[in-house]
């Protein structure tokens, strides 16, 4: 009896997470199918998986991206997909009637309605986009028990996590160990951040990721927002969650046990390993990476991190503890103060300054359904522009250490 083969769509192909979960597709070609494939607006590299996966549907960020897309195409002789745009069309990527699996690797707030969306239509959902849990996990979580669906996580961090859980009763788990690399700025002090550039901020020392991620990993939000994604992921409270800073990035992320036990899973620095376990999920498959080869490792480091110097990562436990709309006008907030850093409006140290000015104004609400989650996102980009814009005329912001 031959196995049926699954169907895959993608959220934000044309991005680093995309790309991979494309080759772990091609790797174990025998047991998937790309169904759909949603973007923004690099079409060029769309173009090439397009002609390359034949998926039935394809999504872009706007009509002129759709028609350089149908032109791109037409050049490769490539049958033309179906179309769509905008959110709605990730939508349609998402709630694909051949979709299995759907690959939530969009970045920031996009993300959120489609991978909703997806977890409604009772698809198991492999999650890169930790901003979609960080904003309404309640909601995510809630919608997945509803349907059925299943959440696998495809960050490395939550992906490891969910493989030491494996066969453990949740009352004999102690807590998470969250490992973070610490950032090109693990070893540089306040002012040398305050000074810091773009191209800075961008050489993670251990990762190959997109802009945004790789800003946050800058200022270890991103660290913060994996806190708020493991606590829904897991059901671990904010006291019971851990981050510990190691900065060869072999120790994805540790579970210490009840009698002090500390269960690791290590591997290689490469996503698809992470991805693969997430669409193969019970299973396991071989994998195309080559396995971690122990006697090459020098020395594994571990400290704590320095709140002080990296304040995101407080805030993003006040935000978890608070609860309500508070995690989803923090992501807001980032998500604007990251993209005014990279265009030169503030300084690196001044993202937790814009976010604390946010969540210190923000009025908490509970999250009872899609339109409170939304609201909150937009009011809390307008609080961020105008303090961002406060910044720039030379108003001082201070963030509590």
């Amino acid at each position: 009896m031959s196995m049926k083969v699954k169907g895959i769509s993608i959220l934000g192909s044309t991005g680093s997470i995309g790309c991979n979960a494309l080759r772990v597709v091609e790797s174990l070609s025998e047991q998937f199918r790309v169904v759909a494939l949603g973007a923004g607006r690099n079409v060029k590299t769309l173009a090439e998986q397009v002609a390359r996966h034949l998926p039935e549907l394809v999504s872009v960020e706007t009509e002129e991206s759709a028609r350089e897309l149908r032109a791109a195409l037409f050049q490769k002789d490539v049958d033309l997909p179906r179309i769509v745009v905008g959110t709605e069309g990730l939508v349609d990527v998402a709630t694909h009637k051949e979709a299995d699996c759907v690959v939530s690797a969009t970045v920031g707030a996009v993300g959120f309605v489609p991978t909703l969306r997806a977890l409604e239509a009772g698809k198991r959902v492999a999650l890169a986009n930790k901003e979609t849990l960080v904003m309404a996990g309640e909601l995510m979580t809630k919608a997945a028990r509803e349907s059925g669906a299943e959440l696998l996580p495809v960050d490395s961090e939550h992906n490891a996590l969910h493989q030491c859980l494996r066969g453990e009763k949740r009352s004999e788990v102690r807590r998470l160990i969250l490992t973070a690399s610490g950032g090109p700025f693990r070893t540089r002090n306040r002012e040398e951040m305050e000074t810091a550039t773009v191209a800075e901020a961008m050489r993670h020392p251990t990762w190959n990721m997109g802009a945004k991620i790789t800003i946050d990993s800058a200022t270890l939000m991103n660290k913060g927002l994996e806190v708020i994604e493991a606590h829904w992921l897991f059901g671990f409270k904010a006291e019971e969650i851990s981050i510990v800073v190691h900065p060869e990035s072999v120790v994805h992320s540790m579970i210490e046990l009840i009698d002090g036990s500390i269960i690791a899973q290590m591997g290689v620095t490469d996503m698809r390993h992470a991805i693969q376990y997430a669409l193969t999920y019970p299973e396991r498959h071989p994998c195309e990476l080559p396995p971690l080869d122990l006697t090459k490792l020098q020395a594994l480091h571990f400290e704590e991190p320095d709140v002080v110097r990296f304040p995101a990562i407080s805030l993003a436990y006040r935000a978890l503890r608070t609860g309500g709309t508070l995690p989803a006008a923090m992501n807001a907030a980032n998500e604007v103060a990251v993209e005014a850093f990279i265009n030169g409006r503030i300084s690196l140290n001044s993202i937790p300054r814009v976010i604390e000015r946010v969540m210190d104004e923000h009025e908490v609400e509970a999250v009872t359904d899609l339109d409170v989650v939304l609201k909150t996102d937009s009011a809390a980009r307008l609080q961020a522009s105008s303090a961002i814009e406060r910044l720039a005329v030379g108003e001082r912001i201070e963030v509590r250490g």
